[in-house]
């Protein structure tokens, strides 16, 4: 696999959702020591100041900055999106990152189901909050971190909030589905504004993710780790489309293991994308 790690991304400002642990963080160290300007975007101030000392520890870099929002809260992401504007004249790159996985259902303070908020609406919130600045620096990139689980997702528009049935991993796979659907969509409509959109499957990772998701049963994602890839292996992929001169042009494809890949055949469904884009427009509340 080609070490992107050799690109430079000097004068590029890169903004990362969920960079306080495992393949968020790893990109964050990747890509300041490449030369950009890192955004790390965490949830909670101790754990984000933590993450940001090692990023620039490990990166050699001090052109990182650390902000706060909860993806389960489209106020705090509006809040985000305004604070990053006022604050910042430049983004190349959005890594939309961030992601869970819950084991029993539960509701955000908005009302949605937590899986597909903070998986998915609120990256689709984010990334149309903060297109303005991609366009005016173009060319930008949007690299959306999916699942090789979105394979098993199905949308259903008749249970998006998994009212009948939830289950983590039907959860989870509708979520990355989403998100797979939303890249498709997103590249069609930013044909010609030389802002690309691609999406990924960063590889089986030794995260937290599952560990948090399985509760009593998490002993066997520690015996599984064993056997997954590191954070930093698994961060190659996102930072391949985030930074590579090979896929400048190259928009609404997913990716694993820097080579594209066909995924599943309900993705490539044009009608159902659109339907996705305007109901999520709606449920997070864009004109």
């Amino acid at each position: 696999m080609e070490d992107v790690r050799t690109h430079s991304m000097a004068g590029k400002t890169c903004v990362i959702t969920g960079a306080n642990a495992g393949i968020g963080k790893a990109s964050a160290e990747q890509l300041a020591g490449m030369g950009a300007r890192v955004v790390m975007v965490c949830r909670a101030r101790e754990k984000g100041e933590r993450a940001k000392a090692q990023v620039e520890t490990k990166s050699g870099s001090r052109a990182v900055e650390l902000m706060l929002a909860d993806l389960a809260s489209f106020d705090s992401v509006r809040a985000l999106a305004r604070e990053y504007q006022e604050g910042h004249d430049s983004l190349h790159v959005l890594l939309n990152n961030a992601g869970l996985a819950r084991i029993r259902r539960s509701l955000t303070v908005d009302g949605f189901e937590t899986t597909f908020q903070v998986n998915y609406l609120s990256h689709f919130l984010l990334t149309n909050l903060l297109l303005p600045s991609l366009k005016k620096n173009a060319p930008s990139r949007i690299v959306n971190v999916s699942s090789v689980a979105h394979y098993g997702g199905h949308v259903d528009f008749g249970d998006l909030q998994m009212e009948r049935g939830y289950g983590v991993m039907r959860a989870y796979s509708q979520s990355k589905l989403a998100l797979v659907l939303f890249t498709r969509e997103l590249a069609r409509r930013l044909e010609g504004t030389s802002v690309t959109a691609n999406c990924l499957h960063p590889g089986t990772v030794a995260t937290n993710i599952w560990g948090s998701a399985l509760g009593p049963a998490s002993f066997l994602a520690k015996i599984t780790r064993l056997f997954m890839l590191s954070p930093e292996k698994g961060a190659e992929t996102q930072v391949y489309l985030a930074s590579s001169p090979d896929v400048e042009a190259v928009s609404g494809k997913y990716f694993e293991a820097n080579r594209e890949k066909r995924s599943s055949a309900e993705s490539y469904e044009e009608a159902l994308a659109e339907r996705l884009w305007d109901a999520s427009g709606a449920m997070v509340g864009l004109g």
